[in-house]
């Protein structure tokens, strides 16, 4: 007869503090209490679902009760006791489960239980589960025996949502946090349940479910199950990723490589071969931003700790990451959670995700300079200009051309004078110590509520942070007003600019008080090319510029004439007797 198979998670359930994964900090210090005698009356296990709640508070109880513990404080597994415990026979140990028993009858039987000692062992258990599911009532009736049980009873309480249960509960109890498993310890245990299954697998394969469990062995342990069923003794990557329907981390590092070099079609295409398998445009917008945050975590060696994933995919993280800047990061980490916030409420969901990838393609894309054209001396709004006055050389052209039969002189070469230069906003006083800014080139820049063209000057997003040239509050102020001259049509903007002068808070910070919400939205929609405009004339990257609302401002209203007139009056006596002497009045 073929053996009956039992599942992971019951199979290789620790049944010792040593054989606990992931809590070694809090199994520790259980065993030390042990050790020492110093046992409470009541614990409150608190955290995720299938990080080892229950099973060390079972481990526990069989532990108190063992009359041969070992020297590093274990169960020994042969006396009576034990081996009680072990065949689930031991009437020592009592578990509730206060989900589907969460009445005050229930809490008074289980209190009338208590009363009877034990027959064998020290200590009888009562271990109750989800105890943040009893009723108000319920935990009222349970409090005096919380507190004052026989000296026999011990109480574990286990719970996932600690916050639930009340304080006077939670001031009655030692209270133990069980943290989420990491990713390294899931995967050590599912690679010694391998060797003892004689079952071949990936690390990567491994890593997948460990990512997948979310902290928690029990799962961990569960999906193991469902990939060992459909992977016949062989686990690989391929088949943990379809049977758990995982997207292939590939797409993603594809998508990255069309981020870097601007390819709009590819990404689109990738995204529809994405779809095609069944992904939802949101769980992949998702596992985008997550690829994005290991490449940030992955450039720097301080913080590749982070990458919970193998060596073998930590090192292709790291060779992608050290062909981005560090600006890329913070600006598409920044479109995939504006797409995900917004996901919800779009009515196509789909252009959505498309307009998100064609905006990421476009980050690490240069701005071409123009064509041939003399570089701009200020930063200017392009506006339909005048009909210009025609050049020397176009009136030459413009004049009537002699006919065939007159034959005409042929004039001797004369030095032809230099066209008229073009008016344009005065350049920037050079200061001492700093050098000339570089010469501007044309950039499209998208605004929240419209879309213009301006001169700006060059802005390479990944240098941001670089200059840190110091810079006076004169200097600034110069900067501020030399924005209003280039922007004489901004015309809201700069009567705000106009009104707010920049307050300084420290040697990179200032502040601006603007008088209601309106001109902070204005600014807000302006300072994308503000804040370039003065990194530029400052060469300096560092300057934060924030915008508040003057709370002291007070309400203003508008005088009827005759309002005007009588606080006239009553401030100037002589102006009654002007209007008596010239027999003015209001109509």
């Amino acid at each position: 007869m073929a053996q009956q198979y039992i599942v992971s998670a019951r199979k290789y359930r620790p049944a010792t503090f040593r054989s606990v994964v992931g809590q070694e900090s809090l199994t520790h210090t259980l065993k030390t209490a042990i050790a020492s005698g110093r046992l409470a009356h009541a614990y409150l296990f608190c955290g995720p679902r299938g990080v080892g709640k229950t099973t060390c508070a079972r481990i526990f109880a069989k532990t108190i009760n063992c009359t041969n513990p070992t020297a590093d404080g274990e169960a020994c597994n042969e006396c009576e006791s034990c081996r009680a415990f072990n065949e689930q026979a031991s009437f020592n140990i009592i578990e509730l489960d206060a989900a589907s028993n969460n009445g005050v009858d229930d809490i008074r039987a289980l209190t009338e239980q208590v009363r009877i000692p034990p027959q064998t062992g020290k200590y009888k258990v009562y271990i109750i589960d989800e105890v943040h599911m009893l009723s108000a009532a319920a935990f009222n009736a349970f409090l005096k025996t919380l507190e004052e049980p026989p000296e026999y009873a011990i109480f574990i309480l286990a719970t996932t949502e600690k916050q639930k249960v009340i304080p006077t509960i939670l001031s009655r109890c030692q209270i133990y946090d069980f943290t989420r498993i990491t990713v390294s310890d899931i995967v050590k245990q599912l690679q010694y349940i391998c060797q003892e299954e004689n079952i071949q697998a990936e690390p990567a394969a491994l890593n997948v479910i460990a990512q997948k469990a979310d902290g928690g062995m029990r799962d961990a342990l569960s999906i193991f199950d469902q990939v060992t069923a459909s992977s016949e003794g062989n686990i690989t990557y391929r088949s943990a990723i379809d049977n758990l329907n995982v997207l292939d981390y590939d797409y993603y590092f594809k998508l990255v490589e069309c981020f870097l070099a601007g390819d709009v079609p590819q990404s689109l295409l990738i995204y529809k071969e994405i779809r095609d398998r069944g992904f939802d445009s949101q769980f992949f917008i998702n596992g985008l931003a997550q690829h994005l945050r290991d490449l940030m975590v992955a450039s720097t060696p301080a913080t590749r700790s982070l990458l919970e994933m193998n060596e073998e995919v930590s090192e292709r993280y790291v060779q992608q990451a050290a062909r981005l800047a560090p600006g890329f990061y913070y600006r598409a980490l920044d479109l995939c959670n504006s797409c995900d916030l917004n996901y919800r409420n779009s009515t196509s969901k789909q252009l959505l995700v498309e307009l998100t990838l064609v905006k990421l393609c476009q980050i690490m894309v240069p701005t071409p300079p123009p064509a041939a054209q003399p570089a701009p001396q200020g930063i200017q709004k392009i506006n339909p200009a005048p009909a210009a006055q025609p050049t020397p050389q176009a009136q030459q052209l413009q004049a009537p051309q002699p006919t065939a039969h007159a034959p005409q002189p042929v004039p001797a070469p004369t030095p032809q004078a230099a066209p008229a230069p073009t008016p344009q906003a005065a350049p920037p006083r050079p200061r001492p110590g700093r050098p000339e800014a570089a010469a501007p080139t044309r950039v499209l820049i998208n605004k929240s509520t419209t879309t213009q063209q301006v001169q700006e000057p060059t802005a390479t997003y990944s240098n941001v942070g670089a200059r840190r040239e110091p810079f006076t509050h004169e200097q600034l102020i110069e900067a501020w007003k030399g924005y209003i001259k280039a922007h004489p049509h901004e015309q809201v903007v700069i009567n705000t600019m106009l009104m707010a002068e920049p307050q300084r808070v420290d040697d990179t910070t200032y502040e601006i008080y603007v008088e209601n919400q309106g001109q902070i939205s204005f600014m807000q929609s302006c300072m994308h090319s503000i804040m370039e405009f003065l990194h530029n004339e400052l060469n300096n990257d560092m300057l934060a510029l924030n915008v508040k609302l003057n709370e002291n401002v007070t309400e203003k209203r508008i005088w009827t004439p005759r309002e005007i007139v009588e606080n006239i009056k009553q401030h100037n006596p002589k102006f009654n007797k002007f209007l008596i002497d010239f027999q003015l009045g209001l109509a």
